[in-house]
């Protein structure tokens, strides 16, 4: 795993971060930095916060309190439209049951992302093949994806995410719907991705794909960071 680049600005940059929803507190007054190169795993029982704190950083919702700031922007600054706009351009999104499109093929689900930044079909479509060969499924670039395995399916989804270079890539259960072989398959790309210097933040429940993947684990726990621990060298 690469080491912690510790200089410069943090790719994320969460300061005294609340979120309430009602009654109910999610995040409660959380700070958190990412660097560049870093691969951070977010673990924690149901209802922690996990899942709130990656949309915050995705700038699918918005804090109660506090600052969100995401390759250098204040999420705060931004409208809806703006947000749409910084998330397709800076951040790659890995989901637990991909969300592909159903009714594209596997190349035109990964190029959309470059399509709706304005690149042209013609390029997009390139780099997108360039993208599925590099991840071993070009042969698979006109299946659907009904068509294709899970396995599979995550490394298109991991493609789309990819498509427009992303300072960060989040990863929401990435193995979650996965067979055994397929999800390890899946954490050999993460590792890979990391080694060539992609920042990545991975929210799991399994402690075999944090440790795998990851160079740094944060524990949550009511809504509160209770520990930070280095997995460096853990297997």
């Amino acid at each position: 795993m690469n080491s912690d680049d510790r200089t410069g600005q943090p790719v994320v940059r969460l300061n005294r971060v609340r979120k309430e929803y009602g009654a109910t507190t999610a995040l409660n007054g959380l700070d958190l930095r990412i660097h560049a190169g870093e691969a951070v795993a977010v673990m924690g029982p149901s209802g922690c916060g996990k899942s709130t704190l990656l949309n915050m950083i995705a700038g699918l919702d918005r804090p109660t309190a506090g600052t969100v700031e995401v390759d250098g922007q204040d999420l705060g600054g931004l409208d809806e439209t703006g947000l749409a706009l910084f998330r397709r351009r800076h951040i790659g999104m890995i989901f637990q049951f991909f969300n592909l499109i159903d009714d594209l093929p596997a190349l035109d689900n990964v190029a959309l992302p470059a399509q709706l930044i304005g690149t042209s079909a013609r390029h997009a479509r390139r780099r997108a093949l360039e993208l599925l060969g590099e991840l071993g499924i070009a042969a698979r670039k006109d299946a659907y994806p009904a068509t294709l395995s899970g396995g599979e399916r995550q490394r298109v989804a991991v493609a789309r995410a990819l498509m427009n270079r992303p300072a960060l890539l989040l990863a929401d259960e990435p193995t979650g719907a996965l067979d055994s072989r397929s999800g390890e398959q899946v954490m050999d790309l993460l590792i890979d991705l990391n080694q060539i210097g992609q920042t990545l933040l991975i929210v799991t429940h399994d402690p075999h794909l944090a440790t795998r993947c990851a160079s740094r684990l944060v524990e949550l726990a009511d809504g509160r960071i209770t520990r930070h621990s280095s997995l460096e060298g853990v297997e």
